[in-house]
């Protein structure tokens, strides 16, 4: 419309030149069409790959540093945890504070394998375990976690002093369960502590948090 109007005003008189001056000016405006057509497909496209990136930096940062989904297999932390339960493990709150005695943690074990168990010894404790029984610093260890008393063979007759971020770790289970009493897998360093079992998801009857 600029165009026709500014042709007008200047008086050319001929119908040949204002029927190209409106021609085009109608081919400019087709040609803007097709252009914002592509330029609202090109934002459309660049919005999508936006979004997709930031949800695959938010989905990678929220699994690598605040929770994780896993689901329990095996029977070593009964009654805590039953085989089969789908549990979430808070990854944040390590990064704030020492593990605490008593907290369930996971910790790998070797590639793809991750074991949960409960934490009994804290850094620079002596543990050691006779008749069935805990004892931390030569003063034996009040707790009901066990499901039941530990059989005779599962004793350490020899104490165990962890080091400045180790820490002693066994399955509620105990009679059925391979933990820090097994050389295999022995002390636990802070470094090597995934996070924190906190909420049972599923089954729905089991649904718990862990303080």
């Amino acid at each position: 419309k600029k165009t026709f109007d500014r042709t007008f005003s200047t008086g050319m008189r001929t119908t040949t030149a204002d029927s190209v001056k409106y021609n085009t000016v109608r081919t400019e405006e087709e040609s803007g069409n097709n252009d914002s057509i592509f330029s609202r497909i090109w934002n459309t496209l660049g919005s999508l790959v936006l979004i997709v990136l930031l949800a695959y930096g938010m989905s990678s940062f929220i699994t690598n540093y605040c929770i994780w989904h896993t689901q329990v297999d095996g029977i070593s932390m009964e009654p805590a945890l039953e085989n089969g339960d789908r549990l979430i493990i808070d990854k944040m709150s390590y990064h704030f504070r020492d593990p605490e005695r008593f907290e369930i943690v996971v910790f790998p074990q070797k590639i793809g394998v991750y074991y949960v168990k409960r934490i009994i010894g804290l850094p620079g404790e002596t543990v050691q375990i006779k008749e069935g029984k805990i004892y931390i610093n030569d003063v034996m260890l009040v707790e009901n976690y066990g499901k039941e008393a530990m059989d005779e063979d599962d004793t350490m007759e020899l104490p165990v002093t962890l080091g400045t971020d180790e820490y002693f770790v066994l399955g509620d289970n105990r009679n059925h369960s391979v933990d820090s009493r097994e050389p295999s897998v022995g002390t636990v360093s802070k470094n090597y502590i995934v996070g924190r079992a906190w909420i049972i998801m599923a089954p729905k009857d089991r649904m718990h948090i862990f303080e």
